[in-house]
């Protein structure tokens, strides 16, 4: 019965996981199950027992989101940067080709 319920929980997660709305979003969910599943595997070979399995499942999805989500490629013109016009006004726009460059 607990084998089901992992599989409905690893499909529900799945289907989730394809409703995010942002590629950043998309790819925390899909390093979440993949994580999950790598740290579950791992975790049942080291200690053997469904606990050192659940904690290495929940470590693997955690560490898998953070990656996932932290490699995220940021698209050209989505980056903002503060200026500062000769008036001494702060304001935000998107970065320029300096910012991408590395001339700033």
């Amino acid at each position: 019965m607990t084998m089901y319920k992992a599989i409905a929980a690893v499909l529900v997660t799945a289907a989730l996981a394809g409703c995010a709305q942002t590629e950043g979003q998309q790819r925390a969910g899909t390093g979440a199950l993949i994580g999950g599943a790598g740290g579950a595997l791992v975790g049942q070979a080291i200690g053997g027992n469904t606990k050192s399995t659940v904690i290495g499942a929940a470590s693997g999805a955690l560490l898998g989101a953070v990656v996932g989500s932290a490699t995220t490629p940021q698209r050209r013109g989505e980056q903002l940067c503060r200026y500062q016009d000769r008036y001494g006004r702060i304001y935000t726009a998107p970065c320029d080709d300096r910012y991408y460059n590395g001339d700033y």
